[in-house]
């Protein structure tokens, strides 16, 4: 069986954590339970190192740490624990010291009257504005654990997308580099080998045998810029997408790409749609939702569309009609959301959204790359044949004015 690692709290109030081998996380939860200790975590034992783990920053709170951080929050408060005690406890069971100080520096604050968004909102940078906002909106409500548990769902909805994304585009960009490689190795070492046997020979060389040889002469001459070129050209980008009419351009840009704008169109619109839903659905005003999954979207064009939504539904309109005026958002979409407004269910349309969304934008992922790849092949292939049948030509050219 399996093992699993655990973190609990006793029926004397003390922190116990272990591992257990169970079938699976809720039998791990089930005999914790049974032995009169309250679960707070239970998740399988990791198998190694991930790269991720191996790049990560140390002095920054990790997306699954803050994942974590909530769900365990939730479950301490709807135990009935005090917000002061869950937030000791959490202090205690923390894996990293980044989150322990965190941790312990809200939890000061809270001890000294704060509310806990607005502890939360003096770690600038740590927490977005979606989830202070729904914080603030559980206190107000008194339902802070159960917006706790929504906002836990939504971060590890969110992250599943990033990930099953980022994962799907390792192979095709691992690809891409062995191909570039190859070529790159090809032109610089194996190519200038035959120049000059081609030199002492004489005549007419083919013109596929006169450019490789000139490519690769160049590479070979100037390849150490190739690198300063690539770094210029990254933050010549950054550049461009940190300026904000510059970024507009481009993503208005990359909307128009086909496959590639269908694509962003879909994945914004999940997110739009996941986070205007969790913030209805805890009583946050419409506009102040509008306002925050504008900033949550990374497309700017998109992004704008939202705000001039929003005032548009200020002055009485509706939000389905206002987010289709420049057609960027998939029209699926806003009949749905249309529908919802029209039968007073638009929390549970704009959730039907998001889980429609997030299984299109991985099929068509997944149909990108079963594109991506074999075009990644054939074009190495073709690379690499370019480049031999201008040796072999060469060859045969020589051979002929030999004889």
């Amino acid at each position: 069986m399996p093992l699993y690692q655990y973190k609990a709290i006793s029926q004397q109030g003390e922190t116990l954590q272990g591992e257990m081998e169970a079938a699976s996380e809720q039998d791990v939860i089930r005999r914790l339970q049974q032995a009169g200790h309250m679960p707070v975590q239970a998740e399988p034992v990791s198998g190694g190192l991930s790269l991720g783990r191996l790049f990560q920053s140390r002095n920054r709170p990790r997306a699954r740490d803050l994942l974590r951080f909530t769900q365990q929050l939730s479950n301490l408060i709807n135990a009935g624990m005090p917000l002061d005690r869950s937030l000791q406890v959490l202090e205690e069971l923390a894996d990293r010291d980044v989150m322990r100080r965190l941790i312990h520096d809200i939890r000061e604050e809270v001890r000294e009257g704060s509310a806990l968004a607005d502890a939360l909102q003096a770690r600038h940078g740590v927490f977005n504005r979606l989830y202070i906002n729904m914080v603030r909106a559980g206190e107000l409500s008194g339902a802070l654990d159960k917006t706790l548990a929504r906002l836990a769902e939504y971060q590890e909805r969110a992250h599943a997308l990033r990930q099953s994304v980022t994962s799907a585009l390792i192979y095709p960009t691992l690809l891409l580099l062995m191909a570039a490689g190859s070529v790159v190795l090809l032109l610089v070492f194996v190519v200038p080998q035959f120049a000059p046997l081609f030199e002492e020979m004489g005549g007419e060389l083919p013109a596929i045998t006169r450019l490789v040889l000139a490519v690769a002469g160049w590479v070979q001459a100037w390849w150490w810029l190739m690198l300063p070129a690539l770094l210029a050209l990254v933050l010549w980008g950054r550049a461009q997408m940190a300026d904000r009419e510059a970024r507009r351009k481009w993503d208005a840009v990359f909307l128009r790409v086909p496959l590639l704008g269908d694509l962003l169109a879909r994945l914004e619109m999940a997110r739009l749609a996941r986070t205007l839903a969790t913030l209805l659905e805890n009583g946050v005003a419409m506009l102040t939702a509008l306002s925050i999954g504008r900033k949550v979207l990374s497309n700017q064009v998109m992004a704008d569309d939202v705000a001039a939504a929003a005032e548009a539904v200020k002055k009485g309109g509706m939000l389905a009609a206002s987010l289709s005026r420049n057609g960027h958002f998939p029209r699926l979409a806003l009949q749905m959301i249309q529908v919802g407004e029209e039968t007073g269910k638009l929390e549970a349309m704009l959730d039907k959204v998001a889980q429609t969304y997030d299984e299109e934008v991985q099929l068509a992922v997944d149909r990108m790359l079963a594109v991506l790849v074999p075009v990644l092949i054939i074009g190495l292939a073709v690379l690499i044949g370019v480049i031999v049948m201008a040796i072999i030509l060469a060859i045969i050219s020589v051979n002929d004015i030999v004889v």
